[in-house]
């Protein structure tokens, strides 16, 4: 008589869609850095765009979709096409002006606010408060750059919350749903850029190499960790997500050693300690 084991596969988990989605975070930037010896910043932000939208249109065919939503819904995801252009030209805007440990600790004080926003418990307190101190002595604020610098640095943090609110609204009706919204929504924001960034862009459109480079930065960039954002974001709260966001200066930290050989100090690692000690301790409001 044999013994018959049923088998039911297990789910990923979001926790993974999200480590995903981080890695790739900063291996987008990386060939952005490289691009911007080249390309104009706007320009760099069109083909980021314009190659993420090109994927998502050739995979998922989202103008399908767009003609049967609702009213609301399609306000939502135009809403996210345009806060995804401004966001990203925020954001290398900023970079360009300041310090990436600057731009990244101003990031990050959006959504650090945003979990604060679901704290319930002094365990949840706790946790942000690692978190925050993690964050802290990873990116440390330095005084320095062009003043306007900082004003894309603090917008690009104000989009950044948006992206989370807005992509947790699309994301509400499951995974698949929220990716083809999200094409939906890349499409609308590649509408957007172009005539912003197209004319700086047309230099990489003669040039092969430049061209991959910038289809590379859309993939890594707006491809990939959207996706796993939306996956993650269909099953874990929005305060979860946001104290989760406190792990990427760990990936950065991480991807900083194994692609730029960057060896982090002391004061850097304990901070990776306590940015993962803290989303370890947070528990979400269903836990």
């Amino acid at each position: 008589m044999t013994r018959e084991r049923t088998h039911t596969a297990r789910p990923v988990p979001p926790e993974a869609f999200f480590i995903c989605s981080a890695i790739f975070h900063y291996l987008g930037p990386a060939f952005a850095v490289l691009l911007f010896a080249r390309v104009d910043v706007l320009g760099v932000a069109w083909l980021r765009i314009a190659s993420a939208a090109a994927v998502f249109a050739f995979w998922k065919r989202p103008w399908r979709l767009f003609t049967r939503l609702g009213a609301a819904e399609r306000q939502t995801v135009v809403a996210l096409g345009f806060v995804l252009v401004a966001m990203n030209i925020c954001f290398y805007l900023a970079i360009n002006r300041l310090p990436l440990g600057t731009v990244g600790t101003i990031e990050f004080l959006g959504p650090i606010a945003l979990a604060a926003l679901g704290v319930r418990t002094m365990r949840n307190v706790a946790a942000l408060l690692l978190a925050c101190g993690g964050v802290f002595l990873l990116t440390s604020v330095r005084i320095s750059g062009e003043p306007i610098g900082y004003v894309f640095a603090f917008a690009n943090c104000a989009l950044f919350v948006l992206y989370i609110l807005l992509g947790h609204r699309i994301a509400a009706s499951g995974g698949r749903s929220g990716v083809e919204r999200l094409a939906m929504a890349m499409l609308v924001a590649s509408v957007v850029v172009t005539p912003i960034g197209m004319k700086s862009a047309l230099i990489a459109v003669w040039d092969p190499k430049l061209l991959l480079a910038g289809a590379g930065v859309g993939i890594c960039s707006s491809v990939i960790p959207y996706i796993c954002d939306q996956f993650a974001m269909a099953r874990l709260s929005k305060a979860t997500f946001a104290l989760m966001l406190s792990l990427l200066p760990a990936t950065a930290c991480v991807v900083g050693i194994v692609v730029l050989r960057q060896i982090p100090s002391l004061s850097e690692l304990t901070g990776v300690g306590a940015v993962i000690a803290g989303v370890a301790l947070k528990r979400s409001a269903d836990d």
